[in-house]
């Protein structure tokens, strides 16, 4: 089965930082762009980053900018995920998924993303 393997979740104290990973299993990332959305328990999948492989253009929504940070390994085949300042409202689920680059927004309904992982828990607490 073609899906991501995402990894690096934890529990961190407020104000804390993790790096998530994210790698395909059983194929290999080309002219696609990977997005990471999050769900917490009771709310809807949420986007969160955005980046295209090709250029390394990127997107996030409003509530991680300028906290998380999206960046690919092409060589290592890998996207991964910087997040500094974790709050707790940041708890939750985390999956990586991907879509063609035109869809590379975190305003695109997670329909439009393909490859599901099983997702990495982030707990943020003190």
């Amino acid at each position: 089965q073609l899906q991501f393997v995402e990894s690096g979740g934890g529990l961190v104290q407020p104000g804390g930082s993790l790096r998530l990973s994210c790698a395909p299993s059983g194929f290999f990332l080309e002219d696609h762009a990977v997005g990471w959305f999050r769900q917490a328990p009771g709310k809807e999948r949420e986007g969160v980053s955005c980046i295209r492989l090709r250029d390394g253009s990127t997107a996030y929504a409003d509530s991680v900018k300028g906290r998380f940070t999206i960046a690919r390994d092409n060589a290592k085949n890998t996207v991964y995920l910087q997040m500094n300042s974790l709050k707790p409202e940041d708890t939750a689920i985390y999956y990586c998924a991907a879509t063609y680059p035109h869809y590379c927004s975190v305003a695109v309904s997670a329909e439009r993303y393909d490859y599901w992982g099983q997702g990495t828990q982030v707990t943020v607490s003190s």
